[in-house]
């Protein structure tokens, strides 16, 4: 028997004295040889306690309330500002008016300045019930010439034009006082363009009582107003979140078995994206539900037969008193349970696969050359047993792809168990790899020398549980529905071919081909 690893462009011969690899020792080419071991299995790291979840109900009344109550007190203090500028307008008005009336009184005569203000114009213009009125008439060179000497005296870059009256804020006697201040030209002094200061002031409790007013009747209407936006903030909230509430109520009316999608069409437009999601959801569930359903269905029935045979068996064995034929039954009963073996782990194989198809996370960078190679070695016994020729063939670069390298292992175990368990005592089987860099794509091929899959049953040999008609083998009609299931796990595409041994054209034999999408970037280091 030869058994060889043969490269596309030469076929070396393996040494049939070299020693098989100790059993104990790890090897370097599985790339999944210890996935699941651990140092030690450790209490899982208690989560951080986290604080229960905000309802979305209280979450908006606060982002929709927060805003207002903090916007309450900012419309307060600009309400009184505006309060202010609007009480302002017509005192200030009237302090015009006394400004100009006063300043019409003064005049100039024979070098010196003169205000002609009867005093019962004067008691009338400081008459006010409520605030302080100050006047003030300065001549040209800044002597005191009618009023109050303590107003102080504007600034000189404020100094308007004559005639023209202007205001600004001071204070007297730590009260403050609003000033309307103006020039009077004086024509008959010296020297020319020499002017008289004319000022009137009041103090500011008449505008504080009008904008305190004006703030109270602004204010007192806003605390009905606020309580009452409140209340309707509430029930608009609670109005517009009963969809939501319905469709509570609605799921959990539902039966547990019940897997029938939401109806969508009354939903808001802003929930039923949500529940398209949980229709997607109820939909994925039935069927991994309808799955598991099928699983346990084909478990079932497959196991009842060889189980049964197991126990018939047994109580055969169990009547016989001669060592002959009890050695016989229980020879059966090693072959039987061997069989019912493989078929359990073949049925394992086939729930992991379909329960895999959604986990994203299991797909890793892998070297495709690697795993094939290795997964070679573990039927080299196998091969040895029928006297079939196993060999390898690989392009001369590393093939990388995304996959799950345990998936992918047990696709070409499954593969190349069937291609020996279908081949004749000292035919052929090659697993190939082929890789051309302009398609995107990696074809892995086994072919084998066996009697060949018929082209009609092509398309049904990959139904679970199906075996062509005349076979003699003992399979489960299992490993090419697992191969599927795989392949479509890992987006690629499985057929079934012809192959015709250019040495024996007369033994036709199979070809399976898995083409796979290879990945974009390639691994770190694929030989680790």
């Amino acid at each position: 028997m030869r058994l060889s690893f043969r490269h596309p462009h030469r076929t070396t011969p393996a040494d049939p004295h070299a020693s098989a690899p100790a059993a104990d020792a790890a090897d370097p080419l599985d790339p999944y040889a210890d996935p699941f071991v651990r140092p030690g299995f450790g209490a899982p790291l208690e989560r951080e306690a986290e604080p229960p979840p905000r309802s979305l109900f209280g979450e908006i009344l606060d982002w929709m309330l927060a805003p207002l109550l903090l916007l309450w007190p900012m419309s307060i203090a600009v309400t009184y500002l505006v309060a202010k500028s609007i009480a302002n307008g017509p005192f200030d008005r009237a302090l015009e008016t006394n400004t100009y009336v006063l300043a019409q009184q003064v005049h100039s005569d024979r070098g010196q300045v003169t205000l002609t203000l009867p005093m019962p114009a004067r008691d009338l213009l400081r008459a006010d019930a409520t605030d302080n009125v100050y006047f003030q008439v300065l001549g040209a060179k800044g002597e005191l010439v009618g009023g109050t000497a303590e107003l102080p005296l504007p600034h000189e870059d404020d100094r308007p034009q004559p005639g023209v009256v202007q205001f600004r804020d001071e204070t007297v006697g730590g009260n403050d006082i609003r000033v309307a201040f103006t020039y009077v030209d004086l024509p008959r002094m010296e020297p020319p363009g020499s002017m008289a200061l004319v000022q009137v002031a009041e103090t500011l409790d008449k505008r504080s009582q009008l904008a305190n007013e004006i703030i109270k009747g602004v204010i007192l209407p806003q605390f009905v107003i606020l309580p009452l936006a409140i209340v309707l903030v509430w029930f608009g909230l609670s109005r517009g979140l009963a969809p939501l509430h319905a469709l509570q109520e609605h799921i959990r009316a539902r039966r547990p078995d019940d897997l029938s999608p939401l109806e969508a069409r009354q939903a808001p437009p802003e929930i039923a994206p949500l529940v398209n999601s949980l229709n997607d959801l109820l939909g994925r569930l039935e069927q991994n539900m309808k799955l598991q359903q099928r699983f346990i269905a084909d478990a079932a029935h497959q196991l009842k037969t060889p189980l049964a045979g197991l126990r018939m068996q047994a109580e055969l064995a169990l009547r016989q008193t001669s060592p002959d034929e009890l050695r016989r039954s229980l020879s059966q009963i090693a072959v039987s349970s061997e069989q019912a073996a493989r078929l359990v782990n073949q049925l394992l194989a086939l729930a992991r696969a379909e329960n895999s198809a959604n986990d994203a996370a299991a797909f890793t960078p892998l070297n495709l050359s690697l795993l094939a190679r290795s997964a070679m070695q573990d039927w080299f016994q196998a091969a040895f047993a029928k006297r079939i020729d196993l060999g390898f063939e690989e392009p001369p670069f590393p093939v990388h792809l995304s996959g799950q390298p345990v998936m992918l292992r047990e696709l070409l175990n499954n593969l190349i168990d069937n291609a020996i368990r279908y081949t004749p005592a000292g035919g052929k089987v090659t697993v190939r790899l082929r890789h051309e860099a302009s398609d995107g794509f990696v074809h892995l091929e086994v072919e084998d020398t066996g009697p060949g899959i018929p082209v009609p049953e092509r398309p049904r040999v990959f139904e679970r549980f199906y075996r062509i008609l005349g076979s003699d083998s003992d399979g489960s009609g299992l490993g090419l529905a697992i191969v599927r299931e795989i392949v479509q796990i890992h987006r690629g595409d499985v057929s079934v071919l012809d192959h015709v041994d250019a040495q024996h054209p007369e033994a036709t034999g199979t070809l399976i081909r898995v083409t796979l999408p290879l990945a974009e970037v390639p691994i770190e280091n694929p030989h680790a």
